[in-house]
């Protein structure tokens, strides 16, 4: 996945060598199903499979695509895993590429490459009807940190804090018996400083945002969020959206759709849903947060 991870276990019985192994291999299962940075994962497998056959995809996998296509249409299409020759494009894929700006015929000839109605979902296998080319990085972190989690519930542990890549999930509480509380970080690429923090009781979180992956290319920054309408990066205000969700999975693919839609269609969204969200916004004076109604009660007042 490109990433780090980090797993904190509360308990007076906690074998850690044993717990590492676990973790790892966990971790590791994930990566070798749905990493594109790995060219023996069954989804770099999958990409390169022939048009119109049936691919068998192991259980994780399918979940995850049926997962991210719920979030396509619940987000009117701003989440899109098929997006890959456009992200790659623009430099932020697992290749790495110079950070310059594609000529549009180049970007709409990309774009040609995409759409999720080039893929059928049968219950044990993936059908591409077109040359797609999937990307779970947008989601396949949030999954790891949830499957994690069930490898921990399965084996008692009750108190844990999981991070993959900044996406988290918490139960329980923390060494001084108090609910694991999350910085949302200021979206500042020039300095690390904390906004707000949120108290995660069995929850999932996760906040997706250009200010720490873009490049700039004649004074002009360029976000690595591409919009799927358009195949360019984001360009409205909203710097930063942490979402809440029991799945980290779901947090993690609709922080990622949220920031693509802007702050006004996702606050709209996660209303109609009732998702907690807060988004953080760059104005002429400095940022300034929303939340949706769902939000407010995760807030720590400590």
């Amino acid at each position: 996945m490109g990433t780090t991870y980090s797993v904190k276990v509360v308990g007076a019985n906690v074998d850690r060598d044993k717990l590492q192994n676990a973790v790892q291999m966990t971790v590791d299962r994930i990566n070798q199903l749905m990493s594109n940075y790995k060219d023996d994962s069954e989804l770099s497998l999958l990409n390169r499979s022939a048009l119109d056959t049936r691919f068998p995809v192991s259980n994780e996998t399918r979940e995850v695509l049926a997962l991210s296509a719920q979030i396509h249409a619940l987000s009117d299409g701003a989440f899109d895993i098929s997006l890959g020759p456009v992200v790659e494009l623009w430099g932020f894929g697992p290749t790495p590429t110079d950070s310059r700006v594609p000529p549009m015929e180049v970007i709409t000839e990309a774009l040609s490459q995409t759409g999720t109605d080039g893929l059928v979902l049968g219950d044990v296998y993936v059908q591409r009807t077109r040359d797609i080319s999937l990307d779970l990085s947008a989601i396949a972190k949030g999954y790891a940190v949830d499957q994690v989690a069930q490898m921990l519930d399965s084996e008692g542990y009750k108190d844990y804090l999981v991070e993959i890549g900044g996406e988290l999930k918490g139960l329980g509480t923390n060494q001084a018996n108090n609910p694991w509380r999350i910085a949302i970080e200021l979206p500042d690429s020039t300095k690390r400083e904390m906004y707000s923090v949120i108290e995660l009781r069995n929850l999932g979180m996760a906040t997706s945002g250009d200010y720490r992956n873009y490049f700039e290319f004649d004074g002009k920054r360029y976000s690595h969020t591409i919009d799927p309408a358009t195949g360019m990066p984001i360009t409205h205000n909203l710097a930063s959206v942490t979402v809440l969700d029991a799945s980290a999975a779901r947090a993690d693919g609709l922080a990622t759709a949220i920031n693509v839609m802007g702050a006004e269609k996702g606050i709209a969204l996660a209303n109609a849903q009732n998702i907690p969200i807060m988004v953080i916004m760059k104005g002429a004076e400095g940022f300034v947060a929303k939340t949706s109604k769902a939000f407010d009660k995760y807030v720590s007042t400590q």
